[in-house]
């Protein structure tokens, strides 16, 4: 049962994270804003790379999630964009109902990395 509660985890993140990131990156002109969030994380340059590449991790990595491809990778690149989200909101002074999210996100996409997407999953060709 293991493996479809993994398959139920993965269908309902990858589409959210897939609907959060498709207005990100398919929207050039959040990508400047999106990317000097880095700041955070002590990168100042090249903000509009750094957007854009949140947008590609939050909607390519939800796609990825979904198919279970390139699982362990999409985790971390989720889990870094989580780490970006939740200092910008803790830079805010924003409340914990703001923070929660991208920290809950973050930690659940770390403990994807330990589980692994799964037998059911196009990784494994065991459908």
């Amino acid at each position: 049962m293991k493996d479809i509660g993994l398959v139920i985890i993965r269908l309902g993140l990858g589409i959210s994270m897939m609907v959060h990131g498709y207005p990100k990156l398919f929207n050039p002109e959040k990508w400047e804003w999106l990317g000097s969030q880095m700041v955070h994380v002590g990168i100042n340059f090249a903000p509009e790379v750094f957007g854009f590449l949140a947008g590609f991790a939050e909607f390519f990595g939800g796609l990825f999630l979904v198919l279970g491809v390139f699982f362990i990778p999409s985790c971390l690149l989720l889990a870094f964009t989580m780490v970006v989200a939740t200092l910008y909101h803790l830079n805010q002074d924003d409340g914990y109902n703001q923070i929660s999210h991208s920290l809950e996100l973050l930690i659940v996409f770390v403990g994807l990395c330990f589980t692994g997407a799964g037998k059911i999953s196009l990784g494994k060709k065991r459908l």
